[in-house]
């Protein structure tokens, strides 16, 4: 975990985007040391995975520069992060990641299928001195010092969802089998409006869990699935450091906003890569 990564291999995938509906399609490419992660969009311009290269967070969060960008890249920054990937090159054809099942374990597995090689150069990280608190209304981020990189989450939302909670120190081995598979969520009565915004357009039962006044339309994979998918989310905006989080991340009714605004001030304290030895 002090050492820089990249794939041992190409992987790709193809589908439709969440929200734009549109066909998308992407190849994951191993990338040298210090290259971090990048979108090459359309072959025509490459965009770091930084937060201030942010342009939206409604619903999903989007990457661009100038006329060129990418929306919702969470998911595939969750896994390749998830997964400990710190090198990589994404071509993108399309305007979107595509969602395959509104979850990251397509991402996460075939990452886990081709497998990961350590390069000789130590991981930037982020480790913070202090605590740091970010708030928008009721909504809380809280980074505190930490030897490790570990999360809570909790959500709060009308039945039947209701208050969940979640907790864990972010490996490869609890991403795959306690966070990964987790999927997109909305209510029911929330369709028709995130569509008539220009969202979830590309959303269906078999991409995305939809919740109306009794309960889930199909079964849940975890009993506290939205929670983790907060929580899946929270790990790909991280990703935006450029940079391991070497600290503890707490998260209180969270959401893309907020994550990128705490983001992006914190990208300021990223430290070089250290020494290997603890």
């Amino acid at each position: 975990m002090y050492y820089q990564t990249t794939l041992r291999d190409t992987i790709e995938f193809e589908g439709i985007g969440l929200h734009t509906g549109l066909p998308a399609r992407v190849v994951v490419r191993p990338a040298g040391a210090a290259s971090g992660i990048s979108f090459r969009i359309d072959g025509a311009v490459t965009i770091p995975a930084r937060a201030e290269f942010v342009t939206d967070t409604r619903r999903a969060t989007v990457l661009g520069s100038g006329e060129h960008s990418v929306s919702t890249v969470e998911h595939l920054l969750s896994a390749l992060a998830g997964m400990a990937i710190d090198n990589a090159l994404v071509e993108v054809e399309g305007p979107e990641i595509p969602a395959m099942d509104g979850s990251a374990l397509p991402f996460a597995r075939a990452i886990d299928a081709v497998g990961v090689v350590r390069l000789s150069e130590p991981r930037r990280r982020y480790a913070p001195a202090a605590p740091r608190y970010f708030r928008d209304a009721e909504k809380l981020l809280i980074v505190l010092p930490a030897g490790e990189f570990r999360v809570k989450v909790a959500v709060a939302y009308d039945p039947p969802i209701g208050a969940q909670f979640f907790e864990g120190e972010l490996t490869p081995e609890l991403y795959l089998r306690e966070i990964a598979a987790s999927r997109t969520f909305a209510f029911a009565h929330e369709v028709e409006t995130l569509r008539a915004r220009g969202l979830a357009r590309g959303g269906t039962l078999e991409n995305a869990v939809i919740f109306d006044e009794s309960g889930p339309l199909r079964p849940l994979r975890y009993d506290d699935e939205p929670v983790r998918h907060k929580t899946l989310d929270l790990i790909g905006d991280l990703a935006l450091l450029g940079a391991w989080p070497q600290c503890e991340v707490v998260a209180i009714k969270g959401g893309h906003t907020l994550h990128h605004r705490a983001v992006l001030e914190l990208c300021g304290e990223v430290r070089p890569g250290a020494s290997a030895a603890r």
